[in-house]
């Protein structure tokens, strides 16, 4: 057992929580500020799913690397001599020092600050200086992850027997996201925010957009947001009306281009659980800007026309991402404690965009940027509400916020399943936390 768990049985109040969840509602208080459940959610869910944590741009040549902190883990994601994508946990296996302290860096070898041991980027130890000639660097390389790269995004996974259905989500997303030549991007931006809030709001908040036309000006400027769930009314019934005709319209469009366009919708019944769908924009009906036309002048990929709407995907536990004919904004969502969430933003654009000439970088970030800003607000009012003794679990839309169920019935059966594993097999064990 590692040396930072001890033996810890899940109070029976919160297996009461899990088991008892109401269907169609947001989740009991304590999942959005219990330091138990937080634990419980490093241990079950960002511990044995596919977590997603950078894209191919992130490390565009050789000893680029980036650092991930999952919990108490960090983690380097590495691009090795051959250009493929390791992972490591970022462990001295010495006396345990941490051998990258900084987000994203670049090197020939991985070297350990405190007594210089050195791995190289294959992560082999490949010096120990003072170990004697009996001492085997064979046995002491570094503990790898497991890593997958979908079409330029970068999963990894803490578990010693990761999902197996990564090739599921692979299979059906590559067709509609490699077009778009995410590994011939660079990394225009990134703005890295905390939200004073649980992870699952931050989630929550994302996988609906009953709250887009009064909160999101700038976003609702070239986003339908009938494409993500509306109830007609008269008041509505026509504009609706004319969205699904030309949704309809353009996805054939598209499709018949060699462009997948389709809706698949698998959030809650995989333990890789995925959504996409290329949806119309407004105005232009080019890119996620203010004015709907292209921020870069330089398409992605091959494309040789900028009206191709806007491709969402989303990933159970922590990823959305928006791929449009010029650009690409990719989020990832991290847990910092039970109240505070890393969420990390990336805009991206073809490697041979110039800055100032085929793009202006405020244009380009501005859309996501105002749009980031307005979340957090709304995820640190939900934060503040949930600690109120009134609040209690309210009912959801059924016809805006199907997918915030989905996610919430993916996270409460990945936390079932995770209890009836243990209580079968192994004792529970959680991490203690360090405040």
């Amino acid at each position: 057992m590692h040396h930072m768990e001890k033996k810890l049985k899940v109070s029976k109040e919160i297996q009461s929580l899990i088991a008892e969840r109401l269907p169609g509602h947001s989740l009991d208080a304590p999942f959005y500020l219990s330091p138990e459940i937080f634990d419980l959610d490093i241990r079950e869910i960002f511990s044995k799913h596919w977590i997603h944590v950078a894209v191919e741009p992130d490390i565009p040549e050789p000893g680029d690397y980036v650092t991930v902190e999952i919990g108490l883990n960090s983690i380097v994601v590495v691009r090795d001599d051959d250009m493929a994508v390791r992972a490591y946990h970022n462990v001295c296996r010495h006396r345990g020092a941490r051998l990258c302290s900084e987000h994203k860096g670049s090197v020939g070898n991985l070297v350990c600050p405190y007594h210089q041991w050195t791995y190289n980027i294959g992560g082999e130890l490949i010096y120990a200086e003072h170990m004697g000639e009996k001492f085997d660097r064979s046995k002491h390389s570094l503990k790898s992850v497991h890593v997958e790269n979908l079409a330029g995004l970068i999963f990894i996974c803490l578990a010693e027997q990761p999902p197996q259905d990564f090739s599921v989500m692979r299979d059906a997303m590559a067709p509609y996201l490699l077009p778009h030549g995410l590994k011939d991007c660079k990394i225009a931006k990134q703005v890295d925010l905390i939200e004073e809030g649980n992870w699952k709001l931050t989630m929550e908040n994302n996988r609906e957009c009953y709250h887009c036309a009064t909160n999101h000006p700038e976003l609702t400027a070239s986003l339908f947001e009938f494409g993500f769930g509306y109830q007609s009314a008269p008041g509505n019934a026509e504009q609706i009306a004319e969205f699904n005709r030309l949704a309809a319209e353009r996805c054939g469009e598209w499709e018949r281009g060699g462009l997948p366009s389709a809706e698949i919708e698998r959030l809650d019944e995989l333990v890789t659980g995925f959504r996409t769908q290329r949806l119309p924009l407004d105005r232009a009906g080019e890119s996620q800007t203010l004015d709907g036309k292209v921020a870069s002048g330089k398409l992605l990929g091959e494309f040789e026309r900028a009206d191709l709407g806007g491709l969402s995907f989303w990933t159970q536990p922590n990823s959305w991402h928006h791929f449009m004919s010029d650009h690409i904004v990719s989020f990832s969502v991290l847990p910092l404690s039970a109240e505070r969430t890393l969420v990390r933003t990336k805009w991206l654009v073809h490697k041979d965009a110039r800055e100032g000439i085929d793009y202006q970088l405020d244009n380009l970030t501005a859309v996501w940027n105002a749009t980031n800003d307005q979340d957090k607000r709304l995820v640190e009012l939900s934060q503040q509400g949930a600690r109120s003794s009134a609040y209690q679990p309210g009912p959801y839309s059924p016809f805006t916020e199907g997918l915030v169920e989905k996610f919430c019935t993916w996270y409460i059966g990945r936390l079932s399943a995770g209890l009836a594993e243990q209580s079968a097999g192994s004792p529970v064990t959680m991490l203690r936390r360090i405040d």
